[in-house]
C-alpha cells in the first residue's frame, strides 16, 4: 500500500514539473515575441523621423523637406512637401508673387535615383501694402511635391538647395541646404502624409471637378483705360471671390472689383490693367492664367483672352452684372431724357421755356430751326465733354461726370455767365453785340429775333448746368463709358446729348406745338423777372459752393466783381456804341479776374468747415468700414459734393428726415460722409472699384453684405431702410 501511494505522489510530482517547464517556455516565447514587435514598432518609428529633413532655422522662421512616405516604397512616384514655418508678420510668395517678391526655388541637383519633380501651389492670399499688392502665405504652408524616381524600389538620397525671400516690413532672402534620405523597403506612411494632403487640397483645381468655373475673360477698354473682365460661377453662393491674374510680364493687373448678382453664385470681376509702354502692345489674343479663389474653393484655368462684347456696370438698383452695347446707349438715351426733370436743371427748364414762349406765332420753319440748333448746342457741347473725359484718360487722369464743377475757376465763370443770364431776362440788355460771348448771353433766353448761334449757346449752356445733376441709368452707361475707349466714350456721350436734346428735337419735329401756348403779353414780362431770380438763385448757390471751396475773403471778392458787372450792364443802355464795346471788353476781364482768382486759392478753408460738422456723420474711412462691419455694425457711405444738387435733394427729403434720419441720429446705423467737392484721389478710387464716374453715390455694409449693397441716385426712405435691413440682417431689426 505504501509503495503504491509513493509511485502515484511520484508521477504526479513528475506532470507538475513538466508543466512548469512549459509554461515557462510559453512565457519565454511570449516575452520575445513582445520584444520583437517593440523593436519592429521602434524601427518604424525611426523611420519616420528619419522621413523629414533637418529644419533649417533662420531668424524669422524654419524650412523643411518632408516625405508621405517613411521608405521610398516600390513605386515611381515620391509624395513630398517643402514645409515653411513663419514668425508672425512674415510671408513667403507664391509663384506669380505680385507686385514685389519671388517665390521659392528648388535646385535638386546631386540628388541620387531621381529624375525630376513638380511642385504645387496652394491658393495663396493677397496682401496690400503701400498701394503694393503681393500674393503669398503667412505662418505656415506646405508645397506639395511630386517627385519621380529613376529606378524603383531602390534607396533615394535627396538634396534640395532652396532660395526663397521672406518678407514683413524688409525683405530678407536664404539659401537652405535640405537632405532626406529614403529606404528601399515597403510602403509606410507617415504623420506627415496627412499633412501634404491637406495642403494639396487647398491648390486650385481645374477641369469639370472645380467648384468654382470662369465663364468669360474679356478685355475692356484700350490703352490706359484697359479693363479684363472675368465672369465666374460657383456650385454655391459666392462669397468674397478674388482673382489672381497671370499674364505677359510687362503688363500689371490690379485688385480685382467684385460685383454679385443677386442670384448669389454669379459674380463679374473687373480687373484695371496698366499696359507696357509700346504702341503694338494688345492684351486681346493673348494667354493669361487665371486663378479665383472664394474661402476654401479655388480654381485655375488658362483662357485665351478676347474683345470684351458686355461691360459690367451696376444698374440704378444694383443688381445688373452686364449689358450690351446697344442696351448701353438706350439706357444713355433714357438717362438723358431723365436729366430734364432733375431738380439742378430749373434754369434750363427756365431757358426752354422762354425760348417756347418766345416762338408763338412764328412760323413753323422758324421754330424748327430755332429749335434743332438749341438740340445741335446740347449734343455738341456732350461730345465736347466726351473730348475731354478721351483727354484726361490718355493723360492718366481721373474722369468723371461733373467733376468740372470740383474747380474754383469754373465755378467762377459759370457765376459770371448765371449772372449775364439773369440781368439778360431782367430786361437790362436786349440788344445784339458782336462776338460769340454777348450774343450767346443776349440770345441764350431765346427772345424773338434771335439767331441761330443764340439758340446753339442756349443748349450748350442748358447742358453745363444739367452736369452737377445726375439720373437714372445715367451712371451706368457714364460707368461703361469711361471704362472703355475713345469710341464708346464718344457713342455714349453722343446719346447722352440725345436724350437730354429729346424734348427740344420733338418741338423741332412738330413745330405747330407752340401755336398752343399762350401768347407773348404782358404776362412774360413777369415770368422773364421770376425766372431770373431763379437764375440769380443759381448763381449764389454756386457762390455757396465757391465759399466751402475757397474761403469766405476769396468768395466776397468774386461777389464784388459780379456786382460791378451787374452795375455795368445797368449803365450799359446809356452807353455810346464804342464805350458799350469797351463794356464787354471790362466783363471779360472781370470774369478772368474771378477765374483767376478763385484758382489761386486753396481748399484750405473747406477743411476748416468740415471740423464743425454735426456728430451724425463720420469722414468717410475705407478701413474703418471692415472694422465696423467685424463688430456687427450697418454702415452708410454717402458719397456728397456741395456742388451736386442732387445730392442735396437726397439729403433734405431722405438722410435728414423720418426713420433714416432717427436711425443716424441714434448711432444705430454708422454714417460716413465722403465729400467730393474739392478732387480727391481716395474717393475717386472708391467709386472706380464701384464702376461709378460721378454722384450721388450710396453704399450700405454690414454683416450680411460686406461688399455693400448700392442705392440708387434717387434716394428713398423704402430702399435705404431695405437697405439696412439687407445689409445688417439680425442686428437691423434689434437696433431699432
Amino acid at each position: 500500500m505504501r509503495c503504491t501511494l509513493s509511485y502515484i505522489i511520484g508521477r504526479i510530482e513528475k506532470r507538475v514539473n513538466a508543466n512548469m517547464f512549459r509554461v515557462k517556455c510559453l512565457s519565454i516565447r511570449r516575452l520575445y515575441a513582445q520584444i520583437a514587435m517593440l523593436a519592429s514598432l521602434l524601427a518604424i518609428g525611426g523611420a519616420a523621423s528619419a522621413a523629414t529633413s533637418a529644419r533649417f532655422e533662420h531668424d524669422h522662421g524654419t524650412v523643411r523637406l518632408i516625405s508621405g512616405g517613411a521608405t521610398a516604397g516600390g513605386g515611381e512616384t515620391l509624395d513630398l512637401g517643402l514645409q515653411f514655418h513663419m514668425k508672425p508678420g512674415w510671408k513667403v510668395y507664391w509663384r506669380s508673387p505680385g507686385d514685389a517678391g519671388f517665390p521659392p526655388e528648388v535646385n535638386w541637383a546631386g540628388s541620387t535615383n531621381f529624375a525630376h519633380a513638380k511642385m504645387a501651389w496652394p491658393a495663396p492670399e493677397r496682401f496690400s501694402v503701400l498701394n503694393l499688392e503681393t500674393l503669398g502665405y503667412r505662418k505656415e504652408v506646405v508645397f506639395p511635391i511630386t517627385a519621380s524616381v529613376l529606378e524603383p524600389g531602390k534607396d533615394v538620397a535627396l538634396k534640395a538647395r532652396v532660395r526663397f525671400l521672406t518678407c514683413d516690413d524688409i525683405c530678407v532672402p536664404y539659401e537652405a541646404n535640405l537632405t532626406l534620405n529614403l529606404p528601399a523597403g515597403a510602403d509606410i506612411n507617415t504623420p506627415q502624409s496627412g499633412t501634404i494632403q491637406r495642403w494639396r487640397a487647398k491648390v486650385p483645381a481645374s477641369g469639370d471637378r472645380a467648384p468654382l468655373s470662369i465663364d468669360r475673360a474679356e478685355v475692356a477698354g484700350s490703352g490706359k483705360t484697359t479693363a479684363l473682365l472675368v465672369r465666374v460661377t460657383g456650385s454655391d453662393a459666392l462669397k468674397s471671390p478674388d482673382l489672381y491674374v497671370e499674364g505677359p510680364a510687362d503688363y500689371g493687373f490690379a485688385k480685382p472689383v467684385v460685383r454679385i448678382a443677386s442670384t448669389g453664385n454669379e459674380g463679374l470681376m473687373r480687373i484695371d490693367v496698366q499696359p507696357p509702354n509700346r504702341p503694338d502692345a494688345r492684351l486681346a489674343g493673348e494667354t493669361v492664367t487665371l486663378t479665383v479663389v472664394d474661402g476654401d474653393l479655388a480654381v485655375e484655368q488658362k483662357v485665351t483672352l478676347r474683345r470684351a462684347e458686355a461691360v459690367a456696370a451696376a444698374s440704378s438698383g444694383g443688381d445688373a452684372i452686364g449689358y450690351g452695347f446697344l442696351a448701353i446707349l438706350g439706357l444713355a438715351i433714357l438717362g438723358g431724357l431723365i436729366l430734364n426733370l432733375m431738380p439742378c436743371v430749373l434754369p434750363v427748364l427756365s431757358i426752354k421755356l422762354l425760348s417756347v414762349v418766345g416762338h408763338g406765332g412764328e412760323a413753323p420753319s422758324r421754330v424748327r430751326a430755332g429749335f434743332l440748333a438749341s438740340a445741335a448746342g446740347i449734343v455738341v457741347c456732350f461730345l465736347l465733354l466726351g473730348t475731354v473725359a478721351v483727354a484726361l484718360q490718355s493723360a492718366g487722369l481721373a474722369a468723371g461726370w461733373g467733376i468740372q464743377f470740383q474747380q474754383p475757376a469754373f465755378l467762377a465763370f459759370m457765376v459770371a455767365v448765371i449772372t449775364l443770364f439773369a440781368l439778360n431776362m431782367w430786361g437790362l440788355f436786349e440788344i445784339h453785340l458782336p462776338g460769340a460771348v454777348s450774343e450767346a448771353a443776349v440770345n441764350a433766353s431765346g427772345q424773338a429775333g434771335s439767331g441761330i448761334r443764340g439758340h446753339f449757346m442756349s443748349g450748350a449752356f442748358a447742358t453745363l448746368l444739367a452736369t452737377p445733376c445726375t439720373a437714372p441709368f445715367l451712371g451706368t452707361a457714364v460707368g461703361f463709358a469711361l471704362s472703355r475707349g475713345a469710341i464708346e466714350i464718344y457713342a455714349v456721350f453722343l446719346a447722352l446729348g440725345i436724350g437730354l436734346a429729346l424734348p427740344w428735337i420733338a418741338v423741332a419735329a412738330f413745330p405747330l406745338l407752340v401755336n398752343r401756348l399762350p401768347k407773348p403779353g404782358p404776362w412774360m414780362l413777369t415770368l422773364k423777372r421770376i425766372l431770373s431770380i431763379s437764375l440769380i438763385g443759381t448763381a449764389l448757390w454756386l457762390l455757396s459752393v465757391l465759399w466751402f471751396q475757397i474761403g469766405g475773403p476769396a468768395t466776397t471778392m468774386i461777389a464784388l466783381l459780379m456786382v460791378a458787372i451787374a452795375f455795368t450792364v445797368w449803365q450799359y443802355r446809356h452807353l455810346s456804341e464804342r464805350a458799350r464795346f469797351a463794356t464787354w471788353v471790362v466783363i471779360g476781364l472781370l470774369t478772368v479776374i474771378s477765374m483767376v482768382g478763385a484758382d489761386s486759392f486753396t481748399y484750405a478753408a473747406r477743411d476748416r468747415f468740415v471740423a464743425i460738422e454735426d456728430n451724425t456723420w463720420r469722414k468717410f474711412d475705407l478701413t474703418a468700414i471692415d472694422a465696423e462691419i467685424a463688430k456687427g455694425n450697418t454702415v452708410l457711405v454717402d458719397v456728397t459734393a456741395d456742388w451736386c444738387l442732387t445730392c442735396q435733394v437726397n439729403k433734405s427729403l431722405v438722410l435728414d428726415r423720418g426713420q433714416v434720419a432717427e436711425l443716424l441720429g441714434a448711432g444705430s446705423i454708422i454714417a460716413m460722409k465722403a465729400d467730393w467737392t474739392k478732387p480727391d484721389p481716395a474717393i475717386t478710387a472708391y467709386l472706380k472699384s464701384y464702376g461709378r464716374f460721378g454722384i450721388p453715390f450710396n453704399v450700405v455694409y454690414g454683416p450680411t453684405a460686406p461688399r455693400g449693397v448700392p442705392l440708387p441716385e434717387i434716394l428713398t426712405e423704402s430702399a435705404v431702410m431695405a437697405a439696412f435691413e439687407k445689409a445688417g440682417g439680425k442686428n437691423a431689426h434689434v437696433r431699432r
